[in-house]
């Protein structure tokens, strides 16, 4: 009886999305943000110097993360929508 399961040998199946890379991009960038964000907040409790304004500039990669993930989501979205219609026109038959 054979397994149902694939075989180690078998090829790997790409279940990547449209927009999968700009989500995991995004969410890379937003991270980084965060963390220059909560670097840049730390003096304000430690009493220490702040940091210079490039600091400041690199938390803003955090809204440019959230940006990027969401055109991801976006692009997700169409593609989606756009093989449901696909999908619909091709078992729709014409009388």
């Amino acid at each position: 009886m054979r397994s149902e399961t694939p075989s180690a040998a078998a090829a790997p199946t790409d279940d990547s999305a449209p927009g999968d890379g700009l989500v995991r991009a995004g969410a890379i960038v937003f991270i980084v943000g965060a963390v220059a964000t909560l670097v840049t907040v730390a003096p304000l409790f430690l009493g220490t110097e702040p940091f210079p304004t490039v600091a400041y500039l690199v938390s803003m990669l955090m809204g440019v993360g959230f940006l990027v993930a969401g055109a991801g989501v976006l692009r997700s979205i169409t593609v989606q929508r756009r093989r449901a219609r696909a999908v619909q026109a091709a078992t729709v038959q014409p009388r």
